[in-house]
């Protein structure tokens, strides 16, 4: 089966914890804090890899991890920074946020190479942390933690123009002719089982044609193998519509344009709104007089759509009448469009989502006193260098500070009971819980 799906968990790499030491040489009383900072996590990066077609290096592994940073060692020492992670994707690849199915990126145009989740940041060691007041920390900044997210994989194709139709109407037949595509034909349903792509060329400019996997009626509701496929659509500019003029299989052609064109809007509006030309292929079968007589298909298919201004263009796939009229009407469809790629906006970042701070303090309960816990920090002390204390709204907001960065819920994590005693520098105070 054609691999353009997949569904992965990705994960950047945690930042290295800062360092405690102290420096301890003959001779060097009081050498102070030498601790190093850790190293950066690695980033996981998303690049474009043009000698891919397919997203099936992502289906039988559904996890990714880039590198840890290391910790920060004595003497200042910078712990290892670890290792990015590149994951290679085909061009036009969209990266979604699995849970909501919103564009984190699309990997097309100019957009190559994409950080997608950022490593955590190294811890400072503790030879940052030392102040006129504390000139022995002895705690450290740990690592920031790393990101982590599923992430649902979509290859849409970069195609200028796609085929659409029924199955068995003559796509494949018609891609092959008109380009160096080499498709499986065959006279059964369904069997172009993965879209192909070829290109066009003609004098004055080329063009990119993609073949859409036949549709079915419910293919928008997800019937049929025509749905896994509708994705592709959704980049090309212009779409030739191949109908079976000669009604091979029963069908009315003009029935079949507004039954696939009502699984277009179904699945996305604006498709049934996008340029269209209609191919009424099969005229070979036909017998003359039927080929453009007053009550031919053909006929009928220009009396009904080209008033909606939609040209149709009688073809046939396999002698190639008609064939090279309708490419010239479609490349100077195409020259009147913008010539940009359809690219997917962002919609969701995961930054946003990860917003928490690894802060330098520590938090940790006394080995001398019972029931007595500990708490410490140059942002802590620079906060009570700043607030007013014995004030009801500056107490207000160091209870604040201490449930917003999380130190009320390290405390309760070691065990902190009502009535134990938390010391922050020269303050005590007896702990009560909202």
């Amino acid at each position: 089966m054609f691999a353009d799906r997949a569904k992965v968990l990705i994960r950047s790499g945690k930042g290295g914890d800062g360092h405690v030491s102290f420096r301890r040489e003959k001779y060097i009383p009081d050498g102070g804090p030498d601790g190093g900072d850790g190293g950066k996590g690695g980033d996981v990066i998303f690049e474009i890899d043009d000698g891919e077609t397919t997203l099936i290096d992502y289906r039988h592994k559904r996890k990714f991890s880039a590198g840890d940073g290391e910790p920060g060692g004595k003497r200042r020492c910078h712990g290892k920074n670890g290792g990015d992670l590149i994951l290679k994707v085909p061009a036009g690849t969209v990266i979604k946020e699995a849970g909501s199915e919103k564009v984190i990126a699309d990997m097309s145009g100019e957009n190559r190479r994409q950080v997608i989740l950022k490593g955590g940041r190294g811890g400072f060691g503790n030879m940052h942390f030392a102040t006129p007041t504390m000139q022995a920390p002895k705690y450290a900044q740990p690592g920031q933690e790393a990101q982590e997210v599923e992430v649902l994989l979509e290859l849409k194709m970069i195609a200028d123009v796609g085929l659409v139709g029924f199955p068995n109407v003559g796509k494949s037949t018609f891609l092959s002719r008109v380009t160096n595509a080499a498709p499986k034909i065959a006279n059964y349903h369904f069997t172009t089982l993965s879209p192909n792509l070829g290109v066009v060329d003609m004098n004055g400019g080329g063009f990119v044609l993609a073949d859409i996997p036949g549709l079915i009626e419910g293919a928008s509701e997800g019937a049929g193998l025509g749905y896994e496929f509708l994705r592709h659509i959704e980049r090309t500019k212009i779409m030739i519509h191949v109908v079976d003029a000669a009604s091979t299989e029963g069908r009315d052609p003009i029935e079949d344009v507004y039954k696939i064109n009502n699984e277009l809007k179904a699945y996305r509006a604006d498709l049934s709104e996008r340029k269209q030309v209609i191919a009424a292929n099969k005229l070979d079968v036909l017998a003359d007089d039927l080929q453009d007589g007053e009550d031919s298909p053909l006929r009928r298919l220009k009396k009904e759509f080209e008033p909606k201004g939609i040209p149709v263009f009688g073809i046939s796939a396999v002698s190639g009448q008609g064939v090279t009229e309708l490419l010239r009407c479609v490349q100077k469809m195409l020259q009147e469009l913008p010539a940009e790629t359809t690219v997917f906006a962002p919609e969701y970042d995961p930054q946003e989502h990860f917003t928490g701070k690894s802060l330098p303090f520590s938090v940790v309960k006394s080995a001398e006193e019972n029931n007595t816990y500990i708490v410490e920090g140059p942002r802590i002390e620079r906060m009570l260098g700043y607030t007013n204390l014995e004030s009801e709204k500056g107490f207000r907001f160091f209870q604040n500070f201490l449930r917003e960065n999380g130190i009320l819920d390290q405390l309760e994590a070691l065990g902190i009971q009502e009535g134990d005693t938390v010391c922050i520098y020269d303050l005590q105070f007896d702990y009560y819980k909202e």
